[in-house]
């Protein structure tokens, strides 16, 4: 499993866009994404700050995506 790299909360978003979630409510830094199977993550986005690795891990988990899959849509 390759290392998982360190991202803000923007970034992930995009990706999750391109994997064809899309944002469905923002509630203060925190954005609310669901794709068309029904999927939901929440990515919190600061400004300045990167993703804790315990949180990408789980939102990764979420999207039902292993590191490998994840790492390569980068």
């Amino acid at each position: 499993m390759p290392p998982l790299p360190v991202l803000p909360g923007g970034e992930v978003v995009k990706v999750l866009e391109k994997l064809g979630f899309e944002v469905i409510r923002i509630k203060g830094s925190h954005h609310m994404m669901r794709n068309a199977e029904g999927r939901f993550t929440v990515v919190p986005v600061h400004p300045g700050r990167d993703l804790p690795v315990g949180t990408l891990r789980r939102i990764i988990r979420d999207m039902g995506l292993s590191v490998e899959e994840f790492v390569a849509m980068l």
